[in-house]
């Protein structure tokens, strides 16, 4: 069950469109983004939103007859009365401090915090559900680890892929691939956009999934998941 969704990424219109920035443009596309009233709180924006208001946005499976059936493996009984969320306002390299006193206040432990974050080791156009693991060099990740005292949070990941991967036939241009800060803090260019486009409206699915149903109905399908 999670309780508390964190979407890491840097403030300022110098970084809005960055590829490390990717959760922000993430959560602008959710289709209850118009839901979430943000106010300044605990070093960073923070918005809460009750659970029935998610219920219009789960997809529901079709049976074999088209009609619509309700897939949700956990009861309202079972799921939080409202879900937390909140965009670090701290800088990425010390978004676990933001999280960490959100998480303090409502008492919430790591096991039911998401952290959405970019992904160097997934291609652009994959993203995956993790619960714990390592923290990949990730800034974000490591402040999280640093605040929380633990790595074992859920993770959703969304690939950016590293510096040349996209260059065909080459796997990959070795100059560039030591210069992951000047990667992760560039603005994706514009034949990339409509990839993210798919990404962000089949991560947007899975994460009402896993707010509702529980992160463990994701796997193994969503472990690294390959959308474009």
């Amino acid at each position: 069950m999670i309780e508390l969704i964190a979407f890491l990424g840097n403030p300022g219109s110098q970084y809005k469109r960055n590829r490390h920035n990717v959760p922000w443009l993430f959560a602008e596309k959710l289709p209850f983004a118009g839901c979430l009233d943000t106010q300044k709180k605990y070093r960073g924006r923070y918005a809460a939103l009750d659970r029935e208001r998610l219920f219009p946005f789960l997809k529901a499976a079709e049976n074999t007859d088209g009609a619509a059936v309700d897939t949700a493996s956990e009861s309202p009984a079972e799921l939080p009365r409202r879900f937390h969320f909140i965009f670090p306002e701290t800088y990425l390299n010390l978004s676990g401090e933001s999280v960490g006193a959100a998480a303090s206040f409502f008492k919430i432990p790591p096991e039911r915090i998401l952290v959405v974050h970019d992904e160097l080791e997934m291609p652009l156009g994959a993203a995956g559900f993790k619960f714990g693991g390592g923290l990949g060099g990730h800034n974000g990740l490591r402040s999280m680890k640093a605040s929380l005292g633990t790595a074992d949070f859920w993770r959703l990941r969304i690939g950016i892929g590293r510096p040349g991967d996209r260059e065909p036939g080459k796997g990959g241009n070795p100059e560039r691939h030591g210069d992951i800060v000047g990667w992760v803090l560039s603005d994706f260019e514009e034949p990339e956009l409509p990839v993210l486009e798919r990404v962000f409206a089949a991560a947007a699915d899975a994460l009402i999934g896993a707010l509702l149903r529980g992160p463990q109905s994701l796997l193994p399908e969503w472990n690294k998941k390959r959308i474009l």
